[in-house]
């Protein structure tokens, strides 16, 4: 198990209150021992203005899941993960419904994570695929 802890739906999404997660209204689901998956609509909020899913949407998605995923591997009272680099590959349109995202741990470091995750449509096909790479730091003190 990467994760510091059995991961809690309930707080990843109370965590997201106030948030742009939330007004995508994307919501965690589910979760396993190296993996976290939230769903997204596709709607008003995250659509282009040729009805498409916008990519940038689905960055947000695949941002939002290796980010929260990569603070459950440490004591964020200490540490947190921030995101260093992102890349996505647009596969497969999707005009209506929802998309569910899935990140997976590709490596946990100490000073740096690499996340993978693939979000597929209503029917199971694949969306899209991005790679998330995020630097451990310290906190900031709080002043």
């Amino acid at each position: 198990m990467v994760f510091r802890a059995p991961v809690q739906i309930e707080e990843l999404n109370r965590l997201s209150q106030g948030t742009l997660i939330e007004h995508l209204g994307i919501v965690f689901t589910a979760a396993g021992p190296d993996w976290v998956q939230a769903t997204m609509p596709v709607d008003a909020r995250t659509r282009q203005p040729y009805g498409l899913l916008h990519g940038g949407a689905s960055v947000v998605l695949a941002e939002t899941l290796g980010s929260s995923a990569g603070n459950l591997c440490l004591d964020t009272r200490l540490q947190q993960a921030v995101g260093l680099e992102i890349n996505a590959n647009h596969l497969r349109a999707v005009r209506e419904g929802t998309v569910t995202g899935t990140a997976k741990a590709v490596h946990v470091g100490r000073s740096t994570q690499v996340w993978d995750i693939r979000i597929e449509d209503g029917r199971g096909r694949l969306v899209c695929v991005s790679r998330l790479t995020l630097a451990v730091v310290p906190v900031a003190a709080q002043a």
